[in-house]
């Protein structure tokens, strides 16, 4: 458990995960039709910017997984932090769209070590308190998301795409400075845990969890990409803009909501229920064009993509699988390669297909979530998620900050 205060500890983890993924990774696309507009880039290179800045995420998340130690180093998330922050204020500097990708595949490559730094730390340090604490902090990826959706709007009527980039590098800047002293995760210990088996036999479950998310990568990416622009083509030009602000704002306190229900119920469970909501969500802009339906589906979209990175992590740490946060940061970074290709074909023929080819994605993920409760390990860490909590004596609840629930 860490020294410092466990809620200084969500709000510095919160405040990186802010400006490694809200802005580092989404500032980009509010930007995006600033630079069509204003710095003569094409759809077809803006969109080799987005994936240059996947694959940046993947190797970022691979090096992670290669490399442990990277996940345990205060200076390796200093060191991201800060590069990240040098590649947004580097953008305006030129007008090459071969140096844009270098900078946004070195933005993916920080945004990924930024992410598994923090939530390895938050899944080390606050084990041992209330499951929501972690969530909040997931939630600086809404806030983050919500304030880049907020930066160009406020910015159009008086400045150009460079002003926005600069803006974007500043808030990542005061970001970087409020986690500054975040606390990473501990080296792990020499010999086995007392108390725990040395080895536990969690691969199959882990296995459905990471096709699970895998596909949630596919799935999500192309909501994330297109969502805007398929509201836009049906709806007033505020709805677009509006609608990507609702997502941060409906994505911050989402992680700690669905943390709150896993007291109650498992995270398998709620896994495939975010999934399946999720879903539904991507897909109403695909089934009508109105505006309520829109707004709505933002609300799904930002209830949900956060909660569902959220069980699935905590999933991986309860399995107790070796390197699991950044393997599984690994397999949702190759999905989201592969969803803007995936879906590429269908685009000539506008958003709506490419919306529900996604949806139908996520719903394959649900199922693998369906597979991950057949028989899942509840009991490997009671002070984590148990199944449906039973009626008990008096006096047998446990102490503050554990869960006074029966294994499955």
């Amino acid at each position: 458990m860490t020294t410092a205060s466990p809620w200084a500890h969500v709000a510095r983890a919160g405040a990186a995960l802010a400006a490694g993924m809200g802005v580092g990774r989404f500032v980009y696309t509010p930007i995006l039709p600033l630079m069509q507009a204003r710095a003569g880039l094409s759809a077809a290179a803006g969109a080799h910017l987005a994936t240059a800045n996947y694959a940046g995420y993947l190797l970022g998340a691979l090096a992670g997984t290669l490399a442990p130690a990277l996940v345990r180093s205060r200076a390796v998330l200093r060191g991201s932090l800060l590069l990240l922050t040098a590649s947004l204020a580097a953008m305006p500097l030129t007008r090459s769209t071969v140096l844009w990708a270098l900078l946004r595949l070195l933005a993916g490559a920080a945004s990924a070590l930024v992410f598994v730094v923090a939530a390895a730390a938050l899944l080390h340090h606050l084990r041992e308190h209330p499951a929501h604490l972690p969530g909040w902090s997931f939630g600086g990826v809404g806030a983050g998301i919500a304030l880049s959706g907020l930066l160009v709007p406020a910015l159009r009527p008086v400045a150009d795409w460079r002003a926005a980039w600069w803006a974007a590098a500043a808030l990542a800047g005061m970001l970087t400075a409020a986690s500054w002293n975040l606390q990473p995760e501990d080296a792990p210990p020499a010999g086995p845990v007392p108390g725990r088996p040395a080895t536990a036999r969690t691969h199959r479950w882990f296995g459905a969890l990471f096709v699970s998310y895998f596909l949630e990568g596919v799935g999500y990416i192309v909501a994330g990409t297109f969502l805007v622009a398929a509201i836009d083509q049906a709806s007033p030009g505020w709805v677009g803009s509006g609608a990507w602000v609702l997502v941060g704002l409906a994505a911050v306190p989402s992680a700690a909501l669905w943390a709150r229900l896993g007291r109650r119920w498992s995270r398998p469970g709620l896994l495939l229920t975010a999934l399946v909501v999720q879903a539904a969500g991507i897909a109403l802009p695909a089934v009508t064009g109105s505006t309520a339906a829109a707004l709505g589906s933002a609300v799904l979209f930002g209830a949900t993509f956060l909660g569902v990175s959220t069980l699935a992590l905590a999933t991986g740490a309860h399995l107790r699988f070796p390197r699991s946060v950044a393997l599984l940061t690994a397999g949702y970074s190759v999905g989201q390669i592969l969803g803007p290709l995936a879906v590429a074909p269908l685009l000539r023929h506008g958003y709506h297909q490419a919306l529900l080819l996604a949806a139908a994605v996520i719903v394959a993920a649900a199922v693998a979530a369906a597979v991950l409760r057949i028989g899942f390990p509840h009991h490997l860490d009671p002070e984590h998620t148990q199944p449906p909590r039973r009626p008990q004596p008096a006096g047998a609840t446990g102490p503050r900050g554990t869960r006074g629930q029966d294994a499955a």
